[in-house]
């Protein structure tokens, strides 16, 4: 009895130096970095197949970067491991959460972690967020058209377009729309905004008054990012809509008054067939009329109605 418990805490203790042996770097790299990583959470890792590397190093980043390491609401040994066994991209949520602490964006862990599972780069919409970047509207990448076409109301077409300058709005990014909505809104809104203009002089002496009318509008509503501005960065005179567009009805009003005016040749040559037709027929019966005259004078004769004279 006394060897085999002799046998098992001999084992055990093997096992023991082999864990410190090998987690006993990473343990004292966290412990000289303050991290708080305790040994029995190295060999936890080991047997939940998570990477303690990983997990080291981002405590060890958290604790330098100043972040909160506290083991209830702070960025917790725990919480990693969770993280990580999700799925998640552990350094890439810490590089964010230390460049939003950096730049004094509100971001916690629990946020980022979320941004990140839900399959977006959280590091990116945090760089994002502190250096704008510009969007081409229209893009071509997505569309294949480099302008957008608009038409003002006295029948001018103009082909504008647009750079959109956006930020990411960290606290709509999880359920925000994304960079497609926020051109098409805009590129809505420059269509509107000329298409309200008296004349395409007004347009291209003020562009602001597009990009004016585009921002009152709130258009970054319920998406990820909020649009910091929106210029004009060429405009160009297209063809002279209104003009073909009249021209096209002048020539369709004479087709239909062609089309009229041939039915009413066509009606009145029917009448004029018919009342031929009429007279044709009158004189046939004036005929049979008249043949009926010399029939009556002979019956009067016969009857004696009429005598013949002495």
């Amino acid at each position: 009895m006394f060897l085999v418990g002799g046998l098992f805490l001999a084992f055990m203790g093997l096992v023991l130096v082999f864990f410190f042996l090998r987690y006993f770097k990473l343990w004292f790299q966290a412990y000289m970095s303050v991290a708080d990583v305790t040994l029995v959470s190295l060999i936890r890792m080991h047997f939940t197949r998570v990477n303690p590397n990983v997990v080291v190093q981002a405590k060890v980043m958290s604790a330098q970067a100043g972040l909160s390491i506290d083991r209830n609401d702070g960025i917790s040994t725990r919480r990693l491991e969770a993280h990580f066994l999700a799925g998640g991209n552990v350094m890439n949520v810490i590089h964010a959460i230390i460049a939003a602490h950096r730049a004094d964006i509100p971001l916690d862990f629990d946020q980022a972690s979320a941004i990140d599972l839900a399959g977006r780069d959280v590091l990116d919409a945090v760089q994002t967020s502190v250096y704008p970047k510009v969007i081409d509207c229209p893009d071509p990448a997505r569309s294949g058209k480099t302008t957008l076409s608009a038409i003002t109301k006295n029948g001018i077409e103009l082909r504008v377009r647009a750079r959109v300058t956006v930020r990411t709005n960290i606290g709509q990014l999880i359920g925000g729309a994304t960079e497609d909505t926020v051109i098409a809104r805009v590129g809505e809104a420059i269509i509107s905004s000329i298409g309200s203009a008296d004349t395409h002089f007004h347009v291209l002496e003020n562009p602001d008054m597009i990009t004016k009318k585009v921002l009152s509008r709130g258009l970054d509503a319920q998406t990820a990012f909020e649009i910091v501005s929106i210029d004009i960065g060429d405009i160009d005179v297209g063809e002279n809509i209104g003009a073909r567009l009249q021209s096209d009805q002048a020539e369709a009003d004479t087709r239909v008054a062609r089309a009229t005016a041939e039915s009413r040749r066509a009606e009145a040559i029917a009448d004029e067939q018919q009342m031929k037709a009429k007279v044709t027929d009158n004189r046939s019966r004036l005929v049979l009329a008249e043949a009926e005259v010399p029939r009556a004078m002979a019956e009067a004769f016969t009857a004696g109605r009429i005598s013949a004279p002495n």
